[in-house]
């Protein structure tokens, strides 16, 4: 299928199945007259003779006449749809047979079945939303906490090709009196462009625009979730603090040293934040070899996570901490470290508080160690005792600021390397008007600023693999 064939009409189950209620969307040219000729409406004219946004009730006809389902069919016009063009609704029972009664019969009046994302894929070709706003749809169905659905609904309604507006106007009010004086290079008495101004305008965006590229690391970690690694020798309770966290027996806990063999990852709402937990292999010497690989992507999952929870036996503290030290600490500079102290509830009192000290009273890590500050908290994780309050140091050490639907925050990788791309533009704008370099140089760095905001919002895209690639993760119907 050519990916930007939109001349046909095409059909899709919207709706997750297993609901009482179940959706087909239909949108081309021909969606209302191909809905016509199975839908038969319970009293007055067909769906063709019906004014747009209206509700119709009626039946499915199958095969003889046979009645299918009893269904509500919306009516959209284009251009005020949402992929602009002519559209149906089907609102049938949640049946999956009757869901695909009525897809084949779509199919077999004229309907093709659409491909994955190709409902916004059109809206897209449409000019009904930006190419960023497009992708905020599959972010929005995607959203799992508070915060990333505040921010797929910002970009979906336009906040971030807002803020790239603004941007592209005062570049090409810059480009444009700089290509103007161009044109009369001849005259090197006239100067359209005042530089102070240029200078100034230059610096206004590259502000905007270095915020916005800041933003991606919060942006990042909201989308897909603040990766938190798990580590500790064999047998301190990692997978059992794992279960403890997620509630659930997601890990296999034994008393055998190196069960845990490979990383387990799973996620969990905090307080609003999507914490990735990394559940890694017990740190220790070892000729096995499959347990070796497990330990090494343990500090490869170490070295990728924002928050290290340094899971520590309480009854071999001491132990522990100096067998890892050396390993862990270097590893942690620029992280969140917490040390979490497990089974003490196998230590008696006078123990327990003692198990976070060295034998001369001095905390076992000091800033000087790590580099860094710390937290350090007590519990059992097999008895779920102190799990509450390692969740509040989670969403301390996550310190992400809270999001509003009003802020625009980049969470794209695709968004966050084209703004990088314009911020080296820009800065390349900025340096050769520093140091006097001719006006079409500077020229030629400022479209290039506006190639790279335009990738976003597809106003410069005219690959057909690149369009490809953005709406294949797309689910079907949407």
């Amino acid at each position: 299928m050519n990916i930007l064939y939109t001349d046909d009409t095409i059909c899709a189950i919207a709706t997750a199945q297993g609901g009482a209620i179940g959706t087909i969307r239909v949108s081309g040219k021909e969606a209302i007259t191909i809905t016509d000729k199975i839908f038969t409406p319970a009293s007055g004219p067909t769906l063709s003779g019906r004014k747009p946004y209206t509700l119709t009730f009626g039946h499915i006809n199958g095969e003889n006449s046979e009645i299918v389902d009893e269904v509500l069919v919306s009516l959209f016009r284009g251009p005020h749809s949402y992929t602009g063009e002519d559209s149906t609704e089907i609102s049938c029972h949640g049946s999956s047979y009757i869901l695909q009664q009525v897809m084949q019969l779509l199919i077999k009046n004229g309907c093709r079945a659409a491909g994955p994302g190709e409902f916004t894929q059109r809206a897209f070709l449409n000019g009904k939303m930006d190419l960023s706003q497009a992708e905020a749809v599959a972010d929005l169905i995607a959203s799992t906490s508070a915060a990333s659905h505040r921010m797929a609904m910002n970009q979906m309604r336009g906040g971030f090709s807002r803020e790239l507006s603004q941007l592209r106007e005062k570049l090409l009010h810059l480009t444009s009196l700089m290509e103007l004086e161009l044109d009369f290079s001849d005259h090197e008495e006239l100067e359209f462009a005042d530089r102070s101004e240029l200078s100034q305008i230059a610096s206004q965006v590259e502000g905007v625009i270095n915020g916005l590229v800041q933003s991606f690391s919060v942006g990042n970690a909201i989308k897909n979730g603040i990766p938190v690694a798990i580590i500790g020798e064999t047998n301190a309770g990692k997978s059992t603090l794992l279960n403890a966290l997620l509630n659930e027996e997601r890990a296999i806990v034994s008393d055998i040293h190196g069960t845990t063999r490979d990383v387990i990852e799973d996620t969990m709402n905090i307080k609003g934040i999507l914490f990735r937990f990394i559940d890694t292999a017990g740190i220790r010497e070892t000729s096995d070899t499959i347990e070796s690989i497990g330990i090494e992507r343990s500090f490869q999952k170490l070295d990728q996570a924002s928050i290290v929870l340094w899971v520590i036996d309480s009854t071999e503290a001491e132990t522990q901490i100096n067998a890892l030290k050396d390993k862990v600490i270097p590893r942690c500079e620029g992280k969140k470290l917490i040390l979490v102290m497990n089974k003490c509830d196998m230590v008696n009192n006078a123990e327990q508080s003692d198990c976070l000290k060295e034998p001369s009273g001095a905390t076992i890590l000091t800033s000087a160690d790590s580099g860094m500050n710390y937290e350090m908290i007590s519990i059992a994780a097999k008895q779920r005792e102190g799990i509450t309050e390692l969740q509040k140091l989670l969403v301390k050490a996550a310190a992400l600021p809270e999001v509003t639907q009003n802020d625009v925050v980049v969470s794209n990788v695709r968004h966050y390397e084209a703004l990088s791309h314009a911020l080296e533009a820009i800065h390349r704008v900025q340096e050769g008007m520093s140091i006097g370099l001719s006006g079409d140089l500077v020229s030629q760095d400022l479209r290039e600023c506006l190639f790279h905001l335009a990738e976003i919002v597809g106003g410069e895209i005219t690959n057909d693999e690149v369009l490809g690639n953005i709406f294949k993760n797309f689910c079907i119907g949407k």
